[in-house]
């Protein structure tokens, strides 16, 4: 339009309030329009004059919106969809710098050349249009506006290191995401803002960012276009960007536009670089700092005079060079390489063969590419909709809503609600094309709802991702200095303002382990923090809670419950050990010192009860001279010793002394001296726990199931294990004390020297096989001859015994009378010999048998086991072990009689006697029969 009015040209750096004046300026108009380079930004300008005006008279019209009241006065348009013709009083292109853009440059110029307000007319941007303002606009006024704050260069930074309230800067959708995603590790989230992102979309994300939720904005080079956040620190992750063609450099009038976001108002900014970032050279640094820029030599241009006579004719003039030097001619946009992929189609050339239908394809060409896909398929996608257009005059509405339809879907990831929200885009700008479809209003809404769900689900996912509202909150609220209140519930979860953080353990806090690095110690730090008053409650009702509760475990670990609460450590005496507690350092000495008292009332209490004995040993005074010293000896070795490491001692004491001692419960054994008292599980569970403490060792070696007679010896054992856990150490395996001091007994009465075999109630008490009996014999120092034998096995008497021979008879009758002066128990084992004499003789089967004689360095009664035998654990001569012991160990038989023979071993010093028959002659054969049949 012809040139109107006063024109004048706002130029300065940013934060000059530049968009502010014009802003003001319009509405001191009754009508007015201006063009802003984002959608973003329009859609902030237009929230703000409604705020002041009201809705029904401002109108917002974008590529994708439009929002046109009846009585309209002022108009907010990106400045591709600025309305011509208009006839407005005032008009206004903000960031006019953008002329120079290879991309979208020509539609500024030509904003710049032509579009004029009928009173004033304002162009605001960089002071480096002023050359290019004055050439191409004469009579144009200059205002020169200086930046309210400062703007300093701080370097290179750690995003670790970030301040709050900084914007990380990218150039990729890619990398905008790992930004964010890296920063709500570290610092619990940030906004994400990018061009591509809906006005919903984008000003949910920035009020995340304004309101506190988080202090961190990570952006594409969109918030350099007049988005007026509170950053106070502006870093580039790259100083390079894809311009659509190739990767290059920004220059630094370009960095400045995005620096320049740092320090709104009279608030003072800082910029740098952060990541893999070079740090900006000096001179680039000082240009953005004094706002100093290589002068605009040229901008775009693409003629604006079209002709649509032919689609030849219309390609020609979209291609005509520019006459002015200043003017240069843009490079081929995306709609006019659509519109040269028509004039290829035969079948489209044919459609557009008059200047109304070239008109329509040009408007079809002029659509977007939202979706980022490729040439072709943008084009096939542009074919079908001039196709119907052309055809039918209008976008069939069944095919329009199946399009919607499908996109119409809020469920999937981040990169899926983007691809949905870029393709609705497409089918909103064709919804706001006036005649283009029936019912066009309740499409523009419908589209407009579509891209409104898609938007709210793309901020929560965005949210959900790079927001990690728990550490958002607690950083807001310690930031704050507000008290924070936490929750313990009974399973120690614990909740801050309802967001969960862990657990309390006893008396330690373990945060969430979802949280990693930053964000943990950040969890860390505000939960201790509220959590002060809980610990000083827990503490009380540990103090009152009742022994049942607290427990030690095997490796001297003291809990409560399930939870650790400290730990032994050992003292100045075995039976004094002290506690180290589990309390972390936030909860205060008090709570510490607390928890100490009531761990060290219950191990004291605990060693009262199970030590009794011992302690009572300690404490009589009437012990006098060896026997007060040998009680001293016992209670240092925690009630266990070793006959072999006392013998001087014991031999030492009168028999005075050993009754002393006696009365206190010590039985003087001929390999241990014990306590039997001391070796119950418990007593013994708690001694190897207190001696593994005065031993220092790190692992402490765990007690033998209760129960059992003998177990595995094992290897690499501390040394005085076994004695510790009530067992002695024999070859391959460890028998119990007690019970090896009852093996002892029986084998008193042996011929240790001419050789004996074991007998049923050895393997009993031992509850072991042969084999293995042998190899713990070896163990205890005796020599173990293996030898084989035919097993015999008689047949049972019967009724028919009459074919028996004489002297079977006669020698069962012997043995019947001689059952006249034997007890019950041979009588019966007479009768049970009888039973198996006449048995039919079997294949002859071979039996082990051993023959045990004292391995010892010294000649010993013939008929006395020696009385230091066995002297050293482990025994002087190696066996292997028979194998596991075969169930459960016999008891002693009960009734009358001997025990029945259970199997092919018999237990004998010398071969069995041929088993006779029954005398029927024999005066008692009677009674015999009759116990026989029973």
């Amino acid at each position: 339009m012809a040139v109107q009015g006063r024109i004048t040209a706002v130029l300065g750096p940013t934060n000059t309030g530049k968009t502010h004046l014009a802003i003001e300026r319009m509405l001191g108009h009754r009508t007015g329009v201006i063009g802003l380079p984002l959608r973003l930004l329009a859609r902030e300008v237009y929230d703000k004059i409604v705020a002041i005006r009201g809705p029904r008279v401002v109108a917002l019209v974008t590529g994708e919106e439009r929002i046109v009241p009846p009585k309209a006065q002022y108009w907010v348009c990106t400045v591709e969809s600025m309305p011509e013709g208009m006839g407005c009083d005032f008009l206004a292109i903000d960031e006019i710098q953008l002329c120079a853009d290879p991309e979208r440059g020509h539609v500024f110029t030509d904003r710049l050349l032509r579009s004029r307000g009928l009173h004033e007319t304002m162009f605001l941007g960089s002071d480096t249009m002023r050359g290019i303002i004055a050439a191409l606009v004469p009579g144009a006024e200059f205002m020169r506006r200086e930046r309210m704050s400062t703007l300093s260069y701080a370097g290179s930074r750690k995003i670790s290191r970030m301040q709050p309230r900084s914007a990380i800067v990218g150039f990729s959708v890619d990398n905008v995401y790992a930004i964010a995603e890296l920063i709500r590790r570290q610092k619990g989230g940030a906004a994400v803002v990018m061009g591509a992102l809906s006005p919903r979309t984008r000003n949910a994300q920035v009020e995340l960012y304004q309101n506190g939720d988080v202090d961190y904005l990570v952006a594409t080079d969109a918030i350099g276009m007049g988005l007026n956040l509170d950053i106070d620190h502006v870093a580039f992750s790259s100083t390079s960007k894809f311009d659509g063609r190739r990767m290059r450099e920004l220059m630094p009038n370009e960095l400045a536009q995005i620096a320049g976001r740092a320090g709104r108002g009279m608030s003072h900014g800082t910029f740098g670089v952060t990541g893999e970032a070079r740090p900006m050279h000096e001179e680039v640094a000082d240009a953005i700092m004094n706002h100093r820029f290589t002068p605009i030599k040229k901008v775009n241009w693409r003629n604006a005079s079209l002709q649509f006579g032919t689609l030849n004719a219309l390609i020609g003039s979209l291609e005509e060079a520019p006459s002015d030097q200043i003017l240069m001619k843009a490079r081929e946009a995306d709609d006019l390489g659509v519109l040269k992929t028509f004039s290829r189609d035969a079948e489209i050339a044919a459609r557009a063969s008059d200047a109304q239908s070239v008109r329509l394809l040009w408007d079809v060409c002029r659509i977007p590419d939202f979706r980022g896909i490729s040439h072709n398929e943008h084009a096939s996608l542009l074919q079908g909709i001039y196709g119907y257009l052309h055809e039918k005059g209008r976008i069939p509405r069944d095919w329009f809503a199946r399009q919607v339809s499908r996109i119409d879907k809020i469920d999937g990831n981040i990169d899926t609600l983007s691809k949905r929200l870029a393709f609705i885009r497409t089918w909103t700008y064709v919804a706001q094309r006036n005649g283009w479809i029936d019912e066009e209003n309740h499409w523009r809404d419908e589209t407009r709802a579509v891209e409104d769900r898609l938007s709210d689900a793309l901020h929560a996912r965005l949210t959900e991702k790079f927001v990690d509202r728990r550490t958002s909150v607690l950083l807001r609220r310690l930031k704050q200095k507000e008290a924070l209140l936490a929750e313990v519930n009974d399973k120690g979860e614990v909740t801050i303002e309802g967001e969960f953080v862990g657990r309390l353990e006893g008396f330690r806090f373990q945060a969430d382990k979802s949280a990693e690095g930053a964000e943990a110690k950040t969890l860390r730090q505000a939960s201790l923090a509220a959590l002060a008053p809980q610990f000083h409650l827990r503490a009380d009702r540990f103090y009152n809670a009742p022994d049942t509760e607290i427990d030690y475990t095997e490796q001297g670990g003291l809990m409560w419950g399930e939870h650790a609460v400290g730990k032994l450590v050992a003292g100045s005496d075995p039976l004094k050990p002290t506690i180290t507690v589990f309390v972390d350092d936030e909860a205060g000495p008090d709570v510490a010192q607390k928890v100490e008292r009531r761990l060290q009332h219950f191990i004291d209490r605990k060693i009262a009860a199970l030590f009794e004995p011992l302690l009572n040993l300690s404490r009589d005074e009437e012990l006098t001279g060896l026997a007060r010293g040998f009680a001293f000896r016992m209670v240092e070795a925690l009630g266990i010793l070793p006959r072999g490491d006392v013998a001087a001692e014991v031999k030492d004491l009168d028999q005075d002394a050993r009754g002393a001692l006696r009365k206190h419960g010590i039985r003087f054994g001929q390999f241990t001296i014990f306590m039997p008292l001391l070796l119950k599980p418990a007593p013994t569970r708690l001694r190897l726990v207190l001696w593994s403490l005065a031993k220092g060792l790190d692992i402490f070696p765990e007690s033998p199931p209760p129960g059992l007679v003998t177990v595995p010896a094992g290897e690499g054992t501390p040394e005085g294990y076994h004695a510790m856990t009530g067992y002695r150490a024999a070859g391959e395996r460890a028998i119990r004390i007690d019970m090896l001091e009852r093996l002892a007994d029986m084998l008193r009465t042996e011929d240790s020297r001419g050789g004996f075999e074991a007998n049923p109630d050895m393997l009993s008490i031992t509850g072991m096989t042969l084999e293995q009996f042998a190899a713990l014999m070896k163990g205890l120092g005796y020599n173990a001859e293996r030898g084989e034998r035919t097993k015999v096995k008689a047949a049972a008497v019967t009724a028919e015994a009459s074919d028996a021979t004489e002297e079977t008879k006669t020698e069962g009758a012997v043995q019947a009378e001689a059952a006249l002066d034997a007890p019950a128990e041979a009588a019966i084992e007479v009768v049970s010999e009888a039973e198996t004499a006449a048995e039919t003789p079997a294949e002859p089967e071979a039996e082990v048998f051993y023959t045990f004689t004292w391995g010892g360095g010294r000649r010993q009664n013939a008929n006395r086991r020696p009385q230091g035998g066995g002297r050293r654990e482990g025994g002087q001569a190696e066996g292997k072990s028979g194998g596991k012991p075969g169930g459960k160990p016999r008891g002693k038989h009960k009734g009358k009689g001997k025990p029945r023979n259970e199997g092919a071993k018999q237990f004998s010093a010398r071969p069995p006697k041929k088993e006779k028959a029954i005398d029927p002659d024999n005066p008692f054969a009677a009674a015999l029969m009759g116990l026989k049949t029973k």
